[in-house]
């Protein structure tokens, strides 16, 4: 067994490895949804490392890199082990041959989410020692499901696109900064892929989200405090809503010490389907 980058890893060969080791996972992604992912997540190939049986993939971790919160940060976009290689502490031993490129590399942290029902990782990451540093809830829903009053119809607050790159006044309106997979650095990286709405009073910027139309995933949702409580969130949602191509809405890594956000989605009957912690190391 040897462990290198995969630098010189096609596509095609990473994306088998990717799907044999969660084959048996509920939700499954394909190779276009894949490369959206590994693109929005900032995967870097020279900096991800594998276990290869010869030619063959084992088990992986794909690194993304980026700043994060003012630092140069490495993330854990995936790590996962075929099921013939299980049980050999493969993923330990690439993290621990990652750790010297990583800090070549100028990076300083190492971050990570992980479901907290899968005890086996959570245990693997502390002994590794990783902290937790805040836990998140995750919802689901499908689209026909989700329920918008109908008066956010009504709403004397006109909803338009947005670029949120323009909009320095949104992380005033956050109660928590938005994990890495849905910052604005993660949406600066495929901003194709996104659609930022604002909510307006006047020609102020009271309310803004930012979604994935093709998968359904609401990366950022937030209103201006002094606006809370007249239905801007709902028109939002509303609007996102009639744009969704997808059968499902999601919303993950919400800090679970916002209990604003999770009232307002299970009003909506948006429910809390599971929780992470998002972990991290200094390297």
């Amino acid at each position: 067994m040897e462990i290198r980058s995969l630098a010189d890893t096609d596509f095609d060969t990473l994306y088998e490895a990717f799907s044999q080791a969660f084959a048996d996972y509920e939700v499954q992604i394909n190779g276009t949804q894949l490369r959206r992912m590994l693109k929005r997540r900032g995967f870097d190939a020279r900096l991800s490392f594998a276990a290869f049986d010869g030619d063959r993939i084992a088990a992986f971790t794909l690194n993304g890199i980026g700043n994060y919160d003012g630092l140069p940060t490495a993330y854990d976009t995936g790590t996962g082990t075929l099921e013939a290689y299980r049980g050999q502490g493969l993923a330990t031993r690439i993290f621990e041959h990652s750790i010297p490129y990583l800090k070549e590399a100028g990076i300083g942290r190492y971050l990570l989410e992980v479901l907290q029902h899968n005890t086996k990782a959570v245990s693997v990451y502390r002994k590794l020692g990783f902290d937790v540093t805040r836990e998140f809830n995750y919802f689901s829903q499908e689209r026909e499901a989700v329920d918008v009053p109908a008066k956010a119809f009504q709403s004397p607050y006109p909803v338009r696109r947005i670029d949120t790159r323009d909009c320095e006044e949104v992380s005033g309106f956050w109660d928590f900064r938005p994990s890495w997979q849905n910052s604005p650095e993660s949406i600066a990286r495929s901003p194709e892929d996104f659609v930022s709405l604002g909510a307006f009073s006047g020609e102020r910027l009271i309310g803004y989200c930012a979604f994935e139309p093709t998968s359904g995933d609401i990366t950022q949702l937030a209103v201006d405090k002094g606006f809370r409580g007249r239905g801007v969130g709902s028109r939002l949602l509303a609007e996102m809503l009639r744009l969704n191509e997808a059968g499902t809405v999601k919303i993950v890594n919400t800090d679970i010490a916002c209990e604003a956000v999770t009232r307002f989605l299970e009003r909506r009957n948006i429910p809390v389907r599971g929780r992470q912690f998002e972990m991290q190391i200094t390297l």
